[in-house]
């Protein structure tokens, strides 16, 4: 689940880089390798816990994913079966439509637009139009 998630984040993340004109490949924190969106890498780490790592613990506390959402394959590995996948996406979706108050904005933004927000104010510092490069911090 926590994979799955993490993919949706990565995505979501290389799609903001993209989107304002950054390379997702090229990163600063993790390695460069072929493949390896190492950029969009570097900026979801702002949003694992939030979007990732809590989303999976609250749908295992709330026992919105049971066993039967989940397949074992051989060799002991296991994955997440199409219903468990559609439950974890739903509620993705919905964690993005949540409003987080976001510093630099000085407004409440959807959680989804976030990554979106921090790949423009990351731009800027790279173009030289911000001094720092002010990280997203959830309270």
């Amino acid at each position: 689940m926590l994979s799955f998630l993490y993919a949706l984040v990565r995505a979501e993340c290389a799609s903001a880089l993209e989107g304002v004109g950054l390379d997702p490949q090229v990163g600063y924190l993790h390695a460069l390798r072929p493949g390896r969106p190492a950029l969009a890498l570097d900026l979801m780490e702002e949003f694992r816990p939030i979007l990732a790592d809590r989303l999976a613990l609250t749908l295992v506390n709330r026992r919105q994913l049971k066993a039967d959402h989940f397949e074992e394959m051989p060799g002991g590995a296991v994955y997440l079966a199409e219903d468990g996948r559609k439950a974890v996406i739903k509620a993705y979706q919905e964690r993005k439509q949540e409003e987080v108050q976001h510093r630099v904005l000085k407004s409440k933004v959807p959680l989804g637009l976030v990554p979106h927000v921090q790949a423009r104010l990351l731009a800027r510092h790279l173009r030289g139009d911000l001094q720092e490069y002010p990280p997203f911090i959830y309270r």
